[in-house]
């Protein structure tokens, strides 16, 4: 059976009225303020994987080109990356959001043993708040290349102070990164909004189950195999589109479970078992990932390929490349951030924001 990927070129501001509608010249992207003026074609048969080149929409549209690549498939792609996603906890899908981490863990890679107690962590947070982050992702288990799993008890009594400190405490929604289901259970009764799960809830057996009842939105990251090795020699057929098919079939599963794609939000993962080469080919085509139909999150705050790139090993000084990356994935559509530099993030995407709004 041959699949079909259209990977949005072409993106910029939606700058009037003719653009922003569907026609010759460009199409929305997903309701926000940027729009395509055309796509790139893969196709998939099996293991043989062919780059048809770059179309516009009004080739996209023509009735020959869509014969020749499947009119009906070219048809849905374009009614998928067009559509408007729905808020998720209230936040506006049209304007990028900000999550700031939270990391109350000994051993993350970048700021691990900075918050050694659960009153440090609260602190830390509300100031990620002031500084503007609409969500605080609040986690007690580092997946971090090579790392090892933590007890579910020393998990538990990382997050669940945090997340009951800041009920009542903080306008930001809270979510807990976790990859067990008895740490969603929990961290749903003691307030959280929602849940960020680098396996995409496939660590967890009962993790699907939990989500389906709670009714709480879902992060689903693609990652590689196990932190402990999935750094070991990473390989892939295409890493864009193997994650691609791979986030599909977790929004399929979710959805068979019962969970509507209006409460999920996927991420190719940056740096959880890829190569610095990887990495890029995932930034240079996130336009892709619309292609779900879900909202999109970008984690690349600090992560090692910027240090390769930039020559700064200290995870803490890689603020500029953490910057760049996330304006990157914003020009692209995405629609969430996840950083540990949320002052710096937010500034950017400030003066961002208000350069798409004057040029519109």
């Amino acid at each position: 059976m041959t699949k079909l990927y259209l990977r949005p070129v072409g993106i910029a501001v939606a700058r009037d009225a003719a653009t922003k509608n569907a026609n010759k010249l460009g199409l929305p992207l997903c309701g926000t303020a940027l729009a395509f003026t055309g796509a790139e074609i893969f196709e998939r048969s099996g293991n043989t994987i062919q780059r048809h080149g770059l179309f516009s929409i009004e080739e996209l549209q023509r009735r020959e080109l869509t014969q020749v690549h499947g009119r009906e498939q070219v048809a849905a792609w374009l009614t998928v990356l067009t559509r408007p996603r729905k808020s998720i906890c209230g936040l506006p899908a049209e304007r990028p959001q900000i999550m700031g981490i939270v990391n109350v863990t000994p051993d993350s890679f970048s700021d691990g043993g900075q918050l050694a107690n659960s009153e440090a962590a609260i602190a830390h947070a509300l100031r990620l708040e002031d500084a503007g982050a609409s969500i605080l992702d609040i986690g007690g288990e580092s997946t971090r290349p090579g790392s090892d799993p933590v007890a579910l008890d020393d998990e538990l009594a990382r997050v669940l102070p945090v997340i009951e400190g800041l009920a009542g405490r903080c306008q930001a929604k809270t979510s807990v990164d976790t990859r067990k289901a008895e740490v969603m259970r929990r961290a749903i009764e003691a307030g959280a909004d929602m849940l960020n799960d680098v396996s995409a809830l496939t660590y967890d057996p009962s993790s699907l189950e939990v989500v389906a009842q709670s009714g709480k939105p879902v992060i689903l990251m693609h990652a590689l195999g196990d932190p402990k090795t999935m750094q070991q020699d990473p390989k892939y057929d295409d890493v864009l589109l193997d994650i691609y098919d791979y986030l599909e079939a977790r929004i399929a599963a979710c959805r068979a479970a019962g969970v509507q794609p209006d409460r999920l939000i996927a991420d190719p993962g940056i740096g959880f078992g890829k190569t610095m080469e990887h990495n890029l080919t995932l930034l240079a085509g996130l336009s892709m990932f619309h292609g779900l139909g879900v909202q999109l999150m970008l984690g690349a705050s600090r992560k090692r390929f910027i240090g390769a790139l930039t020559g700064e090993q200290i995870a803490n000084r890689r603020v500029a490349g953490s910057v760049a990356a996330a304006l990157a994935g914003v020009a692209q559509g995405v629609q969430l951030i996840r950083v540990h530099d949320v002052t710096e993030t937010h500034h950017a995407l400030t003066v961002w924001q208000s350069i798409v709004e004057a040029s519109r």
